[in-house]
């Protein structure tokens, strides 16, 4: 049961932190295109409650909006989370399997998950700069840090203190051993 536990507040935390990560990209690179936090969030709500609803529901769509995102993160960490408990090799290459899952997502939410929802489609094609954008974000805010701290979590706990949140030990020489064993 305390491993349960011990799994569950290890996928929160890794997800809500690249969670996190991922929606301040999106919101800073849509804001320089003149959209605002508001309406990517009920664009993001918009895939479960249809683009009307979306928009008459204020606040509501916004915070639906959030935790879409969010369930979303989360999901993708406790996939990667499992798998790499069944397959070494992930944890082994956290770097280039972080990449490689980061773009896998993209291609799955992008070409299987988007056109199975509600989802609207751009009025105009999509820019390049948007598509590096979107790219980029799930490799570097969402593939890279899960596998990371995954590989992190699962190496302290194989050490035996049981880490069940990121070590605050805050010493360069364990942060260079991290860096130097990830790659």
């Amino acid at each position: 049961m305390t491993r349960k536990i011990g799994s569950f507040v290890t996928i929160l935390w890794i997800g809500l932190f690249a969670g996190t990560l991922d929606i301040t990209d999106n919101l800073i690179f849509n804001q320089l295109r003149g959209i605002t936090p508001t309406m990517v969030f009920r664009y993001i709500a918009s895939g479960l409650i249809g683009v009307k609803a979306a928009q008459a529901g204020g606040l509501t769509s916004v915070v639906l909006g959030v935790a879409i995102h969010y369930t979303i993160a989360l999901t993708w960490t406790g996939v990667f989370y499992a798998a790499s408990r069944r397959l070494a090799i992930l944890s082994r290459r956290p770097v280039l399997s972080g990449l490689v899952y980061g773009g896998a997502i993209y291609l799955f939410m992008n070409f299987i998950i988007l056109p199975l929802f509600a989802v609207p489609h751009p009025r105009s094609a999509i820019t390049l700069a948007s598509r590096i954008n979107g790219v980029l974000a799930l490799l570097l805010f969402i593939g890279l840090p899960i596998s990371l701290l995954v590989r992190r979590n699962l190496t302290q706990a194989k050490k035996g203190n049981g880490a069940i949140l990121p070590a605050r030990t805050g010493s360069l020489t364990d942060t260079d051993n991290f860096i130097t064993k990830a790659f």
